[in-house]
This record gives structure tokens, sequence and C-alpha cells, in this order.
């Protein structure tokens, strides 16, 4: 009964919003969930994401586009070993907010480093785990940048109009790529038009896992 489910997008999408208002429908109906993210969501994870985030503002030194890459592939590839793979074999539901499809936008279009090596490098990291089924969370760059609060953003956040347009450009171009797995949702839309989409997308799936909806 285990199936796989991530939520993208961009900054500002609702990424998190959506994911909670799922999780909380799952629970609603018993499904066993492992409701996650990355990075971070692991101990290891945690101090990746603060030497990701906030090492800069700690006084460090810059941390480079590969340096970069391969923090994320490490949290990515211990939380694969530790959270994701287990949850699955035991038949549970993952929900899991970022995967490999971030650091595709992120790192290969936003950072401009070579696509297909970042995909080999994913490939390796989650030794071809991938979503049966994810969600990608369409939003203008604008848009969503002014729904972020500055305050909270990370450096990443706070990049160029220009770095969040590639970023963009990227996912729409994956999910042009892989139709069947990535499935687009316009996330100007309220709130609860977007959850109900999602919901949509997602409740025909677990009935074939053998979950009865409420």
């Amino acid at each position: 009964m285990a199936l796989f489910i991530s939520i993208e997008g961009g900054e500002g999408s609702g990424k998190s919003t959506l994911g909670e208002h799922l999780a909380q429908r799952m629970r609603e109906n018993h499904i066993d969930l492992v409701h996650t993210f990355e990075p971070g969501d692991t101990q290891l994870g945690t101090e990746l994401r603060r030497l990701l985030f906030q090492a800069q503002q700690a006084g460090y030194e810059t941390v480079s586009p590969w340096t970069e890459t391969f923090l994320f592939l490490a949290d990515r590839s211990h939380h694969v070993e530790t959270v994701i793979r287990p949850a699955l074999a035991r038949g549970a539901v993952v929900l899991c907010d970022r995967f490999i499809d971030s650091t595709i936008a992120y790192q290969a279009y936003g950072r401009r480093l070579p696509l297909d090596k970042i995909r080999e490098m994913n490939q390796q990291a989650t030794d071809g785990l991938l979503p049966n089924i994810t969600l990608f969370l369409d939003v203008a760059v604008q848009d969503g940048l002014r729904r972020a609060h500055p305050e909270e953003q990370d450096r990443i956040g706070r990049e160029t109009i220009d770095f969040h347009a590639r970023v963009l450009e990227g996912y729409k171009r994956q999910a042009m790529a892989e139709p069947e797995r990535i499935k687009t949702i316009d996330a100007a839309q309220p709130i609860e038009t977007v959850v109900q989409e999602s919901w949509s997308l997602i409740a025909p799936r677990l009935v074939r896992q053998g979950y009865a909806l409420s």
C-alpha cells in the first residue's frame, strides 16, 4: 500500500501549506503517513540545512554552486536511506516537500550546472527512487516572492529575479517531459482550490492502494 508523493515549486508557491492540508486529510482517513521535507528532516539533515542556508550569515566563506549541490544530495541520500525507503517498505504513504526535481530546477537551471550531471547525481543519491506522483505548484515568480516573507527567506530565496525565473522554467520543462508523474497545478488560485485539485489527483491512487476514503 506504499505511495510516494512529492510537492514541488518555487519560492512562495505554497508547498508547505498544501502539504499540511493534504497530511490532515490523510490522517482523517486513517492513512499511515510519513510527512517529511528536504532539506533537513533528519538529525544529519538539520546540520546540513544550517550549513546550506545560514553559513554565510554566520561569517563563513561563500558556498559554491557545486558545494551547495553536494550538500543537498548528501541530505537526500541520508533522507532516502533513513526515512523514505523504510516508510515505503512498511507500506506507508510518504508525502515529501521537495525531492529530486528541486535539485534539477535550482541547481541545473538556477545555478546553470550541467543538467545531465545533476540527473546522474540525483540517480546515485536516491538509488533510482522516484515519487509515484509529483504536484508542481506553478506560480509567477514575482507573485511567489511577494507571498514569501523577506525576513524568513534563506540565501536561495534572496537570489535574483532572473535566478528564480530560471528555476521556474526548469520546473516547467520537467513537467512537460514527465506529464504522467508531474502534475501542474495553478498555485495562483485560492488555497482551497489548490488543495481540492491536488486531492483529486491523489485520492484515486490512494483508493487503488486499498484505502477507503471518506
